[in-house]
């Protein structure tokens, strides 16, 4: 008895040793899961279309990783109710719908790599189920490549890219889904595949927000104006996407230093502000077209404005025909002061003018009263003037020479806003750099645009440093700090002044755009002589032969040239 019971213990003992997991050793798992089935038949064709679910069997438990980007259905089927697993693993994978499916229709599950094994992680590479409530699967397709017109790295495809289909009708809806949809690889390459044979508009954007609906003014976006009429499959049906067009908005108004400014989206054309408040009468209002932004400046003490509570003060606008009245609760800031600052730096390139900003808009200078020294000694004579292009600018043009130190004196009170003035004095000290710390640059345009362009070279990271508009087939940038840029050319089209972005529900692509297939390394002392033909097809390449470079002793002066600054698309948001 006593043997019997010390068996069934050390038989218990055993059993509970034998824990159910991942046996240890052995070679890594690296099979993706493999499909063994379906709830539906293997001919996947005749589908009731009161079908409410997709069940798919594997031979080992799987996980969804981030199903909610991966899975697209098309075309989409909206009241979806379920998908599992969902957390814990299971051996398969469940979709369910409230949705009547359409007839003689093919629906195409698109899970991307969502569908992952649950050991290793090992996916099934873009898994794709397919079956049709008709009595074909349909089995045309679109392929091509998607590509950022504007971007010039190497991998140029942002994520979240999608390609779309909308049937051509007279009452397409493109605020809804489209009717054939799929993910952008990463490398640009895209696949909409059991396309059922019509006429079809296709649009490529960036899906930012992942509801499969095309944002205007919000993701880039890249359409042809043709219909894609879909008889046999189509290769090589590349799309380049750019910056979208936003529509006319107001978004709000804040205090600022000096009044109040006001926001939109669109960047209207025209923009007049007028105020409907009887203790706001004395006021100026400022835009630039196609800015964002308008401000309304006033003298808040002088009128006893927001002096010691909130005032709601009431605007109406008229931007470019749309119309309204909207408020603000202002309270004027005791700390706002106009000032002036020195955003360049000490050290002035050769040939420029030295700059300072201010807060305010400048709308008087009087230079008569600055004092411009050398080495803190010898006056020197200038001339100074309020930026053309952007008017919270000041240009000081003098005869300075590399070498020597410099100190500009601006008293109190000398630079003037409407209604206010510089409150304390500056000083600003800078010297100017020597010719020989630069290089320079010399584009020969062959085929270029008939219209005139700005030419733009841009950092490393994509942040605009100099710039020109021509229309000239030489352009020369002759004072370049040394460093790696890469040059890209925006054309205006239509001669507006301005680089306009692509216009979907007009059908209006983007101007063009151009990016030389070459990265551009200045150096000190060379002159680099470069041969651009537009019509070439070539993309950046890092690895592409060097620049032809001259040595050169001294750069000759260069007018015109203009540096610095984020966007040259439109004009300084100020």
């Amino acid at each position: 008895m006593k043997k019997l019971f010390f068996l069934l213990v050390l038989n218990l003992l055993l059993l509970s040793c034998a824990r159910v997991g991942s046996p240890i050793g052995g070679d890594k798992d690296t099979l993706a899961p493999k499909l063994l089935g379906s709830n539906i038949d293997t001919t996947r064709i005749n589908v009731p279309q009161n079908i409410r679910q997709l069940r798919l069997d594997f031979n080992e438990y799987v996980t969804l990783k981030e199903v909610s980007k991966n899975l697209i259905i098309s075309p989409p089927i909206k009241k979806i109710t379920k998908i599992l697993p969902a957390g814990l693993a299971n051996k398969y994978v469940l979709i369910e719908w409230e949705d009547t499916l359409q007839a003689n229709t093919t629906y195409n599950f698109n899970f991307g790599n969502a569908i992952a094994d649950q050991n290793e992680g090992n996916t099934v590479p873009y898994f794709n189920f397919a079956f049709s409530t008709g009595d074909k699967i349909d089995d045309l397709y679109i392929s091509g490549e998607v590509k950022d017109a504007l971007k010039i790295k190497e991998n140029t495809t942002k994520k979240n890219m999608v390609v779309g289909l909308y049937k051509q009708s007279d009452s397409a809806d493109y605020r809804q889904k489209p009717y054939y949809i799929t993910k952008v690889d990463d490398d640009g390459y895209y696949e909409l595949n059991y396309l059922s044979p019509g006429s079809y508009t296709i649009l490529a954007f960036v899906d930012d927000n992942e509801n499969s609906v095309y944002d205007p003014g919000k993701e880039n976006i890249g359409f042809q104006k043709e219909t894609v009429v879909l008889e046999k499959s189509i290769s090589g049906l590349n799309i380049k996407t750019y910056p979208s067009k936003k529509a006319l908005k107001y978004n709000e108004m804040k205090e600022i230093p000096g009044g109040i400014l006001m926001t939109f989206e669109g960047n209207p054309q025209d923009l007049k502000v007028l105020s409907i408040n009887d203790q706001l009468k004395d006021y100026k209002v400022t835009h630039a077209p196609k800015s964002d932004s308008v401000r309304i400046w006033f003298d808040a003490k002088d009128q006893k404005v927001g002096l010691e509570n909130n005032e709601n003060l009431k605007f109406s606008y008229d931007a470019d025909g749309k119309k309204d009245t909207v408020s603000l609760f202002y309270r004027y800031n005791t700390k706002n002061e106009m000032s002036i600052s020195n955003q360049d730096g000490n050290l002035l390139e050769p040939f420029k003018d030295f700059r300072f900003v201010s807060n305010y808009i400048i709308n008087k200078i009087e230079p008569e009263k600055w004092i411009l020294k050398s080495d803190s000694l010898t006056t020197e004579s200038f001339t100074a003037r309020i930026s053309a292009e952007n008017p919270y600018q000041i240009w000081v043009n003098a005869d300075f020479k590399a070498g020597k130190k410099y100190q500009l004196t601006v008293p109190k009170g000398s630079v003037s806003s409407f209604y206010e003035s510089t409150a304390r004095p500056y000083r600003f000290d800078f010297e100017l750099d020597k010719v020989e710390n630069f290089g320079s640059l010399s584009l020969n345009l062959i085929n270029k645009p008939a219209q005139k362009f700005w030419l733009q070279l841009l950092s490393p990271d994509e942040k605009i440093m100099y710039s020109k508009f021509t229309d000239a087939a030489e352009v020369k940038f002759n004072i370049l700090k040394p460093g790696d840029y890469f040059v890209r050319i925006l054309v205006d089209n239509n001669g507006n002044g301005y680089w306009d972005e692509a216009d979907f529900k007009n059908r209006i692509f983007a101007e063009d755009a151009y990016i030389f297939y070459k990265k551009i390394n200045i150096k000190a002392l060379w002159e680099i002589k470069e041969d651009w033909d537009l019509t070439d097809k070539r993309t950046l390449d890092t690895a592409s032969q060097p620049s032809q470079t001259i040595p050169q002793k001294t750069a000759p002066r260069e007018l015109g040239e203009v540096k610095g600054g984020n966007s040259i698309l439109t004009p300084e948001k100020k």
